[in-house]
């Protein structure tokens, strides 16, 4: 009982996502410091204003729709961050190793489906390459 228990756990793949989802949290504690220790601050030099003290009262209700403002900003804020660290490097780095590396792949002239260049058949449209 403890074996099989013991081998799931060591499985690559279990191991692999507890690794994933703890570099995920150290990773977006990073991110959210980063948007609120350094931009959010910044945002106050261009004028923008900390909505959270805005609210509405509907009867006994009060509405706080300016925590909602600073959410959203904060989610754009953070979405920015990440594309602008991690996505537009990361797609320039892929770009240059595959123009590092030449071609791995061709067309096939039939349904236009990238395939290995050591095929001679089409896996998608079966046709016969040259």
């Amino acid at each position: 009982m403890l074996k099989g228990f013991r081998d799931f756990i060591m499985r690559g793949n279990v191991v692999d996502l507890a690794v994933a989802v703890v570099m995920a949290a150290a990773f977006g504690a990073v991110i959210a410091s980063f948007v609120a220790d350094i931009l959010t601050p910044l945002l106050g030099l261009v004028g923008v204003p900390d909505f959270g003290e805005l609210s509405l009262s509907v009867g006994s209700a009060s509405i706080r729709y300016g925590i909602f403002l600073n959410t959203l900003i904060t989610f754009v804020l953070i979405a920015a961050a990440v594309y602008y660290i991690l996505v537009r490097p990361k797609a320039a780095l892929d770009a240059r190793m595959v123009k590092e590396q030449g071609a791995t792949t061709k067309t096939c002239p039939h349904c236009a489906t990238d395939i290995p260049l050591a095929a001679t058949r089409c896996p998608h449209c079966t046709s016969q390459l040259s």
